[in-house]
């Protein structure tokens, strides 16, 4: 999957391929971290790589958050809490737990950053808070995955 990613970037004209990578970084589970390093091995700039996916990611967990934010706000409209899954009160256990920060941080690992921060915000952690975390995650991800990617390619070279 992930070389069929990087094929889709490189085989845009060079002055695009940014916008693919971006395309690419927006989709769960590919993410900031997998779009820095396909934009890396697909021969962009590293720093073009990274801000592109970074972009691509940030725009779309804030759709799910954003989403998840209004669909909570007209569901508790006037009425009282559902009961929760065993799964979904394992999640909203662990945000209790940890907080806003950790989850953004660490949840990466488990889950794509737009199911982890719509969840969040389904719970009823602040919209604005969950967003300032997610997009510092995304960051640190993206920054983390891309410098990896470039210390790959030059000790192949």
């Amino acid at each position: 999957m992930i070389t069929t990613f990087q094929d889709f970037a490189a085989s845009l004209p060079e002055a695009l391929q940014w916008i693919g990578v971006l395309l690419v970084a927006a989709i769960p589970f590919v993410e900031s971290y997998f779009g820095s390093a396909i934009g890396v091995l697909a021969g962009l700039n590293p720093v073009v790589a990274v801000a592109a996916a970074i972009c691509g990611n940030i725009i779309s967990m804030l759709i799910f958050v954003l989403s998840a934010h209004g669909i909570r706000s007209k569901a508790t409209a006037n009425r009282e809490p559902v009961a929760l899954t065993p799964k979904r009160q394992k999640l909203k256990d662990r945000m209790d737990r940890f907080g806003v920060p950790v989850v953004s941080l660490a949840g990466q690992v488990f889950l794509p950053s737009q199911i982890t921060s719509a969840a969040m915000v389904s719970f009823g952690a602040p919209k604005n808070l969950v967003i300032f975390w997610q997009i510092i995650s995304i960051i640190i991800w993206g920054v983390l995955f891309g410098v990896l990617a470039t210390l790959g390619i030059s000790v192949i070279s």
